[in-house]
């Protein structure tokens, strides 16, 4: 070629690229990031379309003469049937005439719109297919644009889903679905994924929007310009975060850092750390990190107060007087203080309501603040020769509600059993407790029922691994129905079934006085809902109890399926191949008929030595029902799950209510005259010889009513004692 004519064709081609280019001092209009998918479907219609056409057929000519760019650009291999866009990108370096194009700035991705073409970091790139509109949403090949962005990509054969990830964010696409996930979270985007020419083409949008990917939309050059400047960043908490005291707090510094595009940290910087501050005052920490790319992440800081030193707390207490008779009551006023009224722990040692031998007691307290710093203060009183009561006695006067004394359990049988008249409600009993160890993941118990209903629900762990327990009810009616919790009570997860089952019990006495747990739910035909989320709300780890009771009310008749679950599974979608698991053939399950039993009494108690039996079985019968999953009759044991409301109308003045189990250890509470009340507050009751204190009648006969669920975990049957009070008698 003669210079003449390399002349002329060099000419051309630069006239023709000029022609589209905007002027060297003019700003391409930017159009907001929101407009994107309106403006790249406008580009379909617009015959501006052609300019970028015009780029493309001026560098073709210059190739001609220069030697084809173009030529050394392969276009990707389109992937084979199923295989979802598992090629690369090719690439090839950018000839001196590629001013032709809009040049990318440092950390920049240019897509072209209506073409296949990308440019990045000097380099053109060519995707597999072209940035397409559809019904007026903008598609991008994913593989491509995930190769030029820096992401990990991949097939993932067992759920049909193509994924990407950066660093912790994982994005999962589904061909024809307009749905994808972020993180396991459920997401829109603006049209269905799909395949072209073996190609997976997603909403470019579904894209930018989850990983935050900054862009902007050339209208005179018809490109979308992917700003990929992606930071590290940079976090740190400390431990303390509050309560850092001047030479007394190690100060830990717990760190976190990621790259937006999973870089691995290289590198970190601090300013103003101190692991000891050594001042009071407030002190700026600031933290940063670098990539492995040199990328500094924004400096991250925190204020830390750090408060004068700690001063440790003072104990201190006073008794009513210096000298007591043997059983004479102590009344003890702790005065212990702390600087920052944050005393942690008081440990006692000889603090008794009396002394039932004579000389000189000393009695200890030791307080202990929040960090750790104590203090003890003793005290010594004197107990003469003289005795005010005897220690049955004395107890009995004397003894806190919710505490327990010892006594002789074997005179309780001899007792006169109160003749009370027993009702019962209609609402349904649906008792889940068998098997009560559970080996694998499966259906528990299912049931049906409406109108008043109650469920427990009391399991252990036995899996080896970490779970969860539901609660499900389905609506296979043809209408909708609701569901209305009226009161719940969750106890656990916890090692303990005894104390699973106690906290469960108290919160659902609770729920009956305050309403609190009251919740609505409804169901569609056909439609299943978890219910009673705090079951669920916590992973039962391996050898872990948990522990349910809950009133419903439904207008429809709806199914309740019990299931166990890995931790991490979906309950509705499990339910559907869990298997039915067997009973243990030692603890209880069953559907029960009238589970709110009724106990009157309108004549007189407490003029002598009487009791009321619960959960015997002879005196006080066992429900009988059927065991919802292989319909075999179902004796419930202990009545768990059944609400006693023991009224007794004529309580004669200065008589002891006191509970007695009779079947081994029992801890729970019982709700007396709508005060809840511990059997007993610190641990439990021990069969037969304990007596824990529920009520006291004063001068005056009285009315009481008694609110009593047995707690699960706990043994039956127990005895309700009612007995007269010993005579008061003057301490002077």
């Amino acid at each position: 070629m003669n210079l003449k004519k390399w002349t002329m064709l060099t000419v051309l081609a630069v006239s023709q690229a000029a022609a589209v280019m905007p002027a060297a001092a003019a700003e391409a209009p930017v159009t907001e990031a929101s407009e994107l998918n309106d403006q790249l479907a406008d580009t379909t219609n617009e015959s501006t379309v052609e300019e970028t056409t015009d780029v493309n057929d001026a560098t073709e000519y210059v190739d001609d003469v220069t030697g084809s760019v173009d030529d050394s650009v392969e276009e990707e291999n389109a992937p084979t049937s199923g295989d979802t866009d598992s090629t690369e990108d090719t690439q090839g370096d950018v000839s001196v005439t590629d001013d032709v194009y809009i040049p990318a700035a440092a950390n920049q991705l240019i897509l072209y719109m209506n073409s296949a073409k990308m440019v990045q970091d000097g380099q053109i790139y060519t995707a597999t297919q072209p940035m397409t509109v559809k019904n007026g949403v903008s598609y991008v090949a994913i593989r491509s644009l995930v190769n030029r962005v820096g992401l990990q990509f991949y097939y993932d054969t067992a759920t049909k889903e193509t994924v990407i990830t950066q660093g912790e964010q994982v994005l999962r696409f589904k061909t024809d679905s307009n749905v994808y996930t972020v993180n396991g979270e459920a997401r829109q985007m603006k049209g269905p994924a799909f395949q072209q020419k073996n190609v997976f083409m997603v909403p470019l949008t579904s894209i930018t929007q989850a990983l935050n990917i900054p862009y902007t939309v050339d209208n005179v050059n018809k490109t979308v310009i992917l700003d990929l400047v992606s930071k590290p960043v940079a976090s740190f908490t400390t431990k303390p975060s509050v309560d850092i005291y001047a030479t007394q707090s190690q100060v830990t510094y717990l760190t976190q850092s990621s790259s937006p595009r999973g870089l691995p940290i290289v590198n970190e910087r601090w300013e103003g750390r101190q692991d000891v501050f050594q001042e009071p005052g407030n002190y700026t920490v600031t933290y940063s990190v670098q990539d492995s790319s040199g990328q500094w992440s924004d400096p991250y800081s925190l204020t830390i107060t750090v408060k004068p030193q700690n001063q440790p707390p003072v104990a201190l207490f006073t008794t009513d007087k210096k000298e007591y008779k043997m059983g004479e009551k102590i009344t003890i006023t702790d005065l212990s203080t702390d600087d920052e009224n944050r005393i942690e722990k008081r440990e006692w040692v000889n603090n008794k309501l009396a002394f039932f031998e004579s000389g000189e007691k000393e009695i200890s307290l030791t307080v202990t603040d929040k960090m750790g710093l104590t203090s003890t203060y003793t005290q010594t009183i004197t107990i003469t020769n003289e005795t005010l009561y005897e220690e049955d006695d004395f107890n009995k006067l004397f003894t806190p509600y919710g505490e327990l004394y010892n006594f002789d359990g074997g005179e309780v049988p001899q007792m006169e059993t109160v003749p009370v008249s027993v009702t019962s409600g209609s609402r349904l009993l649906i008792r889940a407790n068998s098997p009560e160890r559970v080996f694998q993941d499966g259906i528990v118990y299912q049931e049906v029922g409406t109108g008043s209903q109650r469920i427990l629900v009391h399991y252990v762990n036995e899996t080896g691994r970490s779970v969860k327990m539901y609660v499900v009810a389905t609506n296979n009616n043809i209408v909708p129905a609701t569901v209305n919790v009226e009161a719940s009570g969750f106890g656990g997860p916890s090692p303990f079934a005894t104390a699973a089952g106690k906290a469960g019990t108290q919160r659902y006495l609770q729920s009956l006085v305050d309403g609190s747990q009251r919740a609505t739910t409804l169901l569609n035909p056909g439609e299943s809902k978890v219910i009673l989320p705090e079951l669920s709300a916590a992973s039962m780890k391996p050898d872990q109890v948990i522990s349910l009771l809950s009133d419903l009310n439904t207008d429809q008749p709806i199914q309740y399926t019990v299931i166990m679950v890995e931790e991490s599974a979906d309950p509705l979608l499990a339910m559907q191949t869990l298997p039915k698991l067997d009973k243990d053939g030692i603890h209880n399950r069953g559907t029960y008929m009238n589970a709110d039993r009724t106990m009157e009494y309108t004549e007189e108690v407490g003029r002598k030595e009487q009791r009321i039996v619960i959960g015997d079985n002879n005196v006080d019968p066992n429900l009988t029902g059927t065991d919802g999953i292989d319909g075999s009759t179902a004796s419930n044991a202990g009545n768990f799950g059944v609400l006693y409301k023991i009224r007794l109308s004529n309580v004669a003045p200065y008589s002891l209510i006191t509970f007695n189990p009779r079947g081994g250890l029992y801890t729970g509470y019982a709700m007396v005259n709508n005060q809840i009340v511990g059997i007993a507050n610190q641990g439990g009751v021990r069969a037969p010889n304990e007596n824990s204190v529920l009520y006291r009648t004063g001068h005056m006969a009285e009315s009481v009513e008694i609110y009593f669920t047995a707690a699960a975990g706990s043994n039956l049957p127990v005895n309700l004692l009612v007995t007269p009070l010993p005579e008061y008698k003057p301490n002077n």
